[in-house]
């Protein structure tokens, strides 16, 4: 055995063989970079003295040949900037882990990072405090540095992204001090923004280009940095493991967190870290090559915005290979016994190479990616197998149920909703979205229950219409079209409002009317985008059935809360819990990862239930059931065992907000006993919510195999609805919860 292997041998796993489709290159500018970051780290008290670093530790990391590697085009004095941000966000790092971490002391960690983002003012002419040591220093001086180059927008994009960072390590350090492990959802959610990925994509646009900020924040675009972000983590984690986890005690690492969920081996945890790693770099790839063309068309981006675009698309590419040869290459990280090819199709030697070589190929050229777009659909797989699944709130039905449900017929008639080829009187019973309701909102007034109903009602209708309709035909133009329609049913500012085309605007403009009109601009704006956001995703979900594409598990998962209209559901159960409740908490860590338990529980529920009449019946391919039987190449028992183990895992992440997150944000945020109860409400809104989610899957007719079989030829509808219907009088109220598969 050779001196390489045996140390690669004593290296808790192997790594695996990464697919990287791009190639590295070494931006010329390496030793001035090298050269100026060893300088202004001593000057900013980073090394000899700072109980951290010293001029060893700086040369052996070698971020210089980071940011050579990641940023190749960009000139000399941008390098030098560049490498010095991450010589100051490592340093950072390894200082919060000294003096933090290893202390367990979480009050002086969260003051320490409540003062960083004083010294990033959007203005430089606003004041700052006097830096109190190195990070503080540091990042005063580069903020001064670097934001004359860039616009207002990136400024506040950057900010966002580097106040992430920052303040993120509280989660980490709030997991090391209960010695507790993330779930896979969870960790990946937190890992972007822990591990700095996002802030690195806006060195990136420093570098190369601006996004464009009418498209900055636009699906395509969040996608190529959510993606980068994952592959950069995941990748890190690979091979940070042995310092992380056996040195530092660290637990946020997808390795230990895969091994821990599945309880399987170190080794195996690897190999399916990897997978992901590989899934998310397709996922850029397809991002880039579909979504982001189709968006530039759509948002009429000028040549010089869309080179803008490319340049940063390419950033990201150089910043994967390079960030890979870098881990390969630093002594801070395990890397011993690497395939230092990256599994380029260069590194082959002909028709002669052995099977592992043969594995390489398929790996280079990413054929595993071709499994996504081979799904059949119609198959035979009912009836759905539905497992013990973990409730542990009780079930309260509001005593007005039999009245909503006897009012919600003639809306339905009078909208139109039973009368398009779409839904009949017999589907609409089968949904029963008043017993949904009635659960959700157990305490609601009939008034509020019956907008509840309404809402439920034409949420699930619509998620209902456009796969049937613009689904079948593959017809995505009409389908967006009629989206910029349902936009124009609602109004912020007085504009006017088309007439209704079909059941979808008429209903739409009615609960608009009767939810917005007590709510100021900025609420009914906020109230939009939620709405928007629901059905801009059908559209995603159009654009995969045209292509028969099934979403890899973390774009599913992700894009799942926005199809089943999580941004609006939160936003009606926070009506009633402000002013009482400050904006940040709720935009704080602990309450959106309590909202996306929950959401993430829900999702998870309906696709267990929903999994025959979704893939047996309409051919759908949006079931995580599926999702995760395509990923990993499972049959489906596997698969059902993988998703009841996530949706129970989201409903022990929410017990565990509730039990110790949100006791630590009221000490945070200093919440008087009137905001605490406001949120403590709150709490038992989105308890009522998913236990009333479960008792609606689990009473109606909706997902039963008898009544999928007897309605199995009336699906789908003979005609695109057109026919207006005169409109409701105007009411008040307030809305709904969920919109089911």
């Amino acid at each position: 055995m050779t001196e390489q292997s045996t140390t690669a041998a004593s290296q808790p796993f192997q790594l695996p063989r990464f697919y990287m489709p791009y190639t590295a290159r070494l931006n010329p500018h390496l030793d001035e970079a090298r050269a100026h970051s060893t300088a202004w780290a001593r000057e900013m008290g980073m090394l000899e003295g700072s109980g951290v670093w010293d001029q060893g530790d700086l040369e052996a990391h070698d971020y210089g040949l980071l940011c050579a590697y990641t940023h190749p085009d960009c000139d000399g004095p941008a390098l030098s900037l560049i490498t010095d941000w991450y010589v100051w966000v490592f340093f950072f790092d390894d200082h919060f882990l000294d003096m933090f971490k290893r202390t367990n002391d979480r009050a002086a960690g969260k003051a320490h990072l409540d003062r960083l983002p004083l010294f990033m003012p959007r203005d430089l002419e606003d004041p700052v405090p006097e830096p109190e040591n190195p990070v503080e220093a540091g990042l005063a001086d580069l903020w001064r540095r670097t934001v004359p180059a860039m616009s207002m927008d990136w400024r506040r994009r950057f900010a966002e992204s580097t106040e992430h960072l920052l303040n993120e390590s509280m989660w980490e350090l709030s997991n090391i001090d209960e010695g507790r492990i993330a779930n896979p959802v969870e960790y990946i959610e937190m890992r972007r923004k822990v591990g700095g990925a996002p802030w690195s994509a806006g060195l990136v646009e420093y570098a190369t280009a601006e996004v464009p900020a009418p498209v900055a924040r636009a699906r395509p675009l969040r996608v190529l940095m959510e993606t980068f972000s994952d592959a950069v983590h995941l990748r890190n984690d690979l091979f940070s493991y042995e310092r992380e986890v056996r040195d530092e005690g660290e637990l946020s690492n997808g390795v230990l967190v895969l091994e821990t969920f599945f309880g399987c081996t170190t080794q195996e945890a690897a190999e399916a870290v990897n997978d992901v790693l590989t899934s998310r770099l397709h996922q850029f790839e397809h991002t880039a090559f579909t979504e982001v063309p189709a968006l530039a068309a759509d948002q009429r981006l000028t040549p010089d915005q869309i080179a803008a675009v490319a340049a940063y698309t390419r950033g990201l590419q150089d910043w994967q290979s390079g960030g890979h040869e870098w881990h390969l290459r630093s002594s801070r990280y395990m890397n011993k016994g690497a395939v230092r090819d990256g599994g380029r199709p260069g590194a082959l030697s002909g028709l002669g190479a052995g099977a592992a070589d043969v594995r390489a190929l398929f790996d280079a050229l990413g054929v595993e990616r071709l499994r996504a777009y081979t799904h059949v659909p119609f198959r035979k797989v009912g009836p759905s197998v539905i497992p013990d699944i973990r409730m542990p709130f009780a079930l309260r039905i509001n005593p007005g149920l039999d009245g909503a449900r006897a009012r919600l017929l003639p809306w339905a008639h009078r909208m139109g909703i039973l009368s398009e080829g779409v839904w009949d009187e017999n589907k609409l019973a089968a949904a029963d979205v008043a017993l949904c309701a009635a659960g959700i909102d157990p305490d609601g007034t009939p008034e509020a229950l019956d907008l509840s109903v309404a809402w439920l009602a034409w949420g699930t209708y619509a998620d209902d219409y456009y796969p049937l309709v613009f689904g079948s035909r593959r017809d995505l133009a009409a389908a967006k079209r009629c989206t910029e329609r349902l936009s124009a049913c609602m109004p912020v500012d007085g504009e006017p409002v088309p007439p209704p085309a079909n059941a979808m605007e008429r209903g739409l403009i009615d609960l608009w009317e009767r939810t917005a009109g007590a709510m100021d601009a900025d609420e009914r704006r906020t109230w939009k985008a939620a709405v928007e956001a629901m059905t801009e995703s059908w559209l995603w979900e159009l654009a995969n059935q045209t292509q028969n594409r099934v979403p890899d598990p973390v774009d599913y998962l992700e894009m799942r809360r926005a199809t089943f209209g999580s941004d609006l559901t939160m936003g009606l159960c926070r009506l009633g819990h402000g002013p009482a409740v400050p904006p940040e908490v709720f935009r704080s860590g602990p309450v959106r990862s309590l909202e996306n338990a929950a959401v993430d529980y829900a999702c998870l529920v309906n696709d267990v239930f929903s999994y025959q009449k979704e893939i047996e019946y309409e051919g759908e391919m949006h079931n995580a059931i599926l999702v995760v039987q395509t990923f990993f190449g499972v049959d489906h028992p596997t698969a059902l065992r993988v998703v009841h183990d996530l949706l129970t895992q989201r409903m022990r992440q929410f017990e565990h907000v509730v039990a110790h997150e949100l006791p630590l944000l009221h000490e945070d945020f200093g919440l008087d006993r009137t905001a605490r109860a406001a949120l403590d409400g709150y709490v038992q809104q989105l308890r009522d919510w998913t236990a009333g989610i479960l008792n609606w899957h689990r009473q109606v007719d909706r997902y039963r195999a008898d009544h999928l079989a007897a309605r199995a030829h009336g699906f789908l509808p003979d005609r695109i609805p057109t026919s207006p219907v005169p409109l409701l009088t105007p009411g008040s109220g307030s809305g709904p919860r969920i919109f089911a598969g």
